[in-house]
């Protein structure tokens, strides 16, 4: 199994008045975690999008175990937890500098036709990508 890993160096505004990381931001730690491993596996998403197609979040999990604090070095770790041919499910885990595990999720991504939002087999419009997607969850 491939895992991405993205080095975040947290800015002081994505921080609440606890010192610690507001929980909405991990959402989008998530989605930069998303963007890099499909451009690991040498894929972009652009090329999905200049075909007509998008990929949505259908579904997002979080599980807050310890915060992020101001000066904390922060590693996000993305992996494929399910590769279906409709359907694809991401990993995420967060740590800190100390390597204990903070933030954990998921989230469930559907291809949809960007024109009307139908869901489309992802397997059979986009063979390359499933493919490097069930090569890097393996």
């Amino acid at each position: 199994m491939y895992i991405s890993e993205l080095a975040i160096k947290p800015k002081y505004f994505e921080f609440d008045m606890m010192g610690i990381i507001y929980h909405a931001h991990y959402l989008g730690w998530f989605e930069a975690g998303r963007t890099k491993l499909i451009e690991d596996l040498g894929l972009n998403y652009i090329h999905m999008e200049q075909a007509g197609y998008i990929s949505p979040v259908q579904e997002m999990k979080v599980e807050y175990r310890k915060g992020i604090r101001y000066g904390d070095e922060v590693l996000l770790r993305t992996w494929i937890k399910e590769n279906g041919g409709v359907k694809t499910v991401y990993s995420y885990e967060v740590l800190n500098g100390q390597g204990e595990l903070c933030v954990k999720g998921t989230s469930v991504h559907y291809v949809v036709r960007r024109e009307d939002f139908k869901p489309v087999q992802f397997k059979k419009i986009f063979p390359d990508w499933y493919a490097r997607f069930a090569e890097a969850s393996e």
